[in-house]
């Protein structure tokens, strides 16, 4: 297979599964030849990465992580897309083991505020406590100029019952506990935007996005991404072949 880029998924499997949807919903085809080539790799033993960030002593997801990313190099695919917003935390020593590019999902997400929100000041960010210990998406926000809020205790720890209690063990979303977590962050903390730092928030968004809160959705943005920079490398390819 030709031109086709390799998806590091499984973690979540549900929320990869919500990727794979976003992706080839999005791709402009007509017909089965029109849509993506890629490889997805469902890597879902990979050890959750927020308990290793908060804790050295549990196992290390990065091992299994440069093993996928060693093995698929192989294959020469055109990039990497890993669909998990806290595997980031490993994205430099990822990125240095191979010359196959990776997008870089939190610096991508960042990227499209200015887009969908062009007056935005102030940047709220929920996720994970591994990312928003890890602060991947702080550099890229202030780097930006934005002024970054993060959730207060009780926010944070509401956020981790929805992904982890939720969405991760029962595969279900609490919709009112999701309205209140965006509430607080644009309504009590004034945020002009929120980021959904985690995928299992992105499926959140898509089973219960009924409200006018503002939002952008990490994952929603590297599916764009993704579609974006594989017709441009298919293209160049079509015109190699000509």
């Amino acid at each position: 297979m030709k031109n086709f880029f390799t998806i590091i998924g499984g973690m979540g499997t549900e929320a990869t599964e919500l990727f794979i949807h976003i992706l080839n919903e999005r791709t402009p085809a007509k017909k089965d030849q029109e849509y993506l080539n890629y490889i997805l790799v469902n890597h879902s033993t990979i050890p959750d990465r927020t308990d290793y960030i908060l804790d050295h002593s549990k196992p290390n997801p990065f091992i299994p992580l440069a093993e996928d990313i060693k093995q698929q190099s192989q294959l020469d695919p055109d990039f990497f897309v890993i669909p998990c917003n806290t595997a980031h935390y490993s994205f430099d020593d990822l990125q240095a083991l191979t010359s196959v590019p990776i997008l870089h999902m939190p610096r991508e997400t960042v990227k499209d505020i200015k887009h969908d929100v062009p007056s935005a000041k102030r940047v709220g960010l929920i996720a994970t406590r591994g990312t928003l210990h890890d602060g991947i998406y702080d550099r890229e926000i202030r780097h930006a100029g934005y002024d970054l809020v993060k959730p207060d205790e009780k926010t944070a720890n509401q956020t981790m019952e929805l992904i982890y209690d939720d969405i991760k063990e029962k595969n279900q979303v609490d919709g009112d506990l999701y309205h209140q977590i965006l509430s607080t962050m644009v309504n009590k903390f004034s945020c002009d935007v929120v980021i959904l730092g985690c995928t299992e928030l992105s499926v959140a968004q898509q089973r219960t996005g009924d409200h006018s809160f503002p939002v952008i959705d990490a994952q929603t943005v590297l599916a764009k991404r993704t579609i974006e920079l594989a017709l441009k490398n298919r293209g160049v390819a079509d015109k190699q072949l000509d």
